[in-house]
């Protein structure tokens, strides 16, 4: 314990000597740390934070259903299901090949573009929908992994019991597979939460949008720096809940594998 506190106090008391004795840190704490900016920028980045929840909460909802769908119709077996196969294969790997940016740039301008009548012009929609397809892609992955780590045996015993094979999916397969994903899912929620501010881009005021607008008024970078903390205030919590399901997870695979004791001598 006290080589590893000596050790850290060592390490980053260097480290912060290094940068506070730096030609530059003057310069670079009245650009990227100045109090007062901080102070007045705060509350407007908060504010527009709420524009990112509720962008990954209505795209997240989006985003397990496709994806779930997705991965399903991958595994659906049958020389006739053959097309299905394909165009979901086709989809996952498109919209994985293609940079976020992109689509939402193609989506976001191309189809308000056309100015066809009765389409929606709002961007936050168009922000929705681009991360729905892009993030859907990667989750139908997630959970083709988790129905294939169910062993075939489980589907069979269920088809013995009299169940159909969309039966046995549902209640036999995808509730195994689901549960043993979760862990892998909140790594892909928290890339979502943070790829929320490539939509303003094209035009939806959150929170990096809002810290450009707070930037450009005060010709300073803090509140860039105030976007930074907001984001890591979010995200750590959700990467240790992640690291706890992983040991959980971790630690009842390997209860599972322990055999049982051996009965005593005098029982047997």
């Amino acid at each position: 314990m006290l080589v590893a506190v000596v050790s850290s106090v060592v390490v980053f008391g260097v480290l912060g000597w290094l940068i506070v004795t730096s030609p530059g840190w003057e310069s670079v704490k009245t650009s990227f740390l100045n109090g007062e900016v901080f102070a007045e920028s705060l509350p407007l980045i908060v504010g527009a934070f709420v524009v990112n929840v509720e962008l990954f909460v209505i795209s997240e909802v989006l985003i397990l259903t496709l994806g779930l769908v997705l991965a399903v119709l991958r595994g659906v077996p049958g020389p006739v299901f053959l097309p299905v196969r394909i165009l979901a294969t086709v989809y996952v790997d498109t919209f994985r090949a293609l940079p976020g940016v992109l689509v939402i740039y193609i989506l976001g301008f191309g189809i308000p573009g056309l100015g066809i009548a009765g389409i929606p012009v709002d961007p936050f929609i168009y922000a929705v929908l681009a991360l729905t397809l892009i993030y859907s892609a990667y989750v139908s992955e997630v959970y083709r992994a988790g129905i294939d780590s169910v062993h075939p045996s489980q589907e069979a015993a269920a088809r013995s019991l009299g169940l159909s094979r969309f039966q046995a999916l549902r209640h036999v397969v995808l509730p195994q597979a689901v549960r043993r994903v979760i862990p892998p899912l909140l790594n892909d929620f928290i890339g979502l939460q943070k790829d929320t501010v490539l939509v303003s881009y094209i035009g939806v005021v959150e929170i990096f949008r809002q810290s450009q607008i707070r930037q450009a008024a005060t010709f300073n970078f803090t509140p860039y720096v105030v976007t930074a903390l907001v984001f890591l205030v979010v995200t750590i919590p959700l990467a240790r809940l992640t690291d706890v399901l992983l040991a959980r997870q971790g630690a009842r695979r390997t209860t599972s594998r322990v055999p049982s004791a051996m009965p005593a001598a005098d029982s047997l």
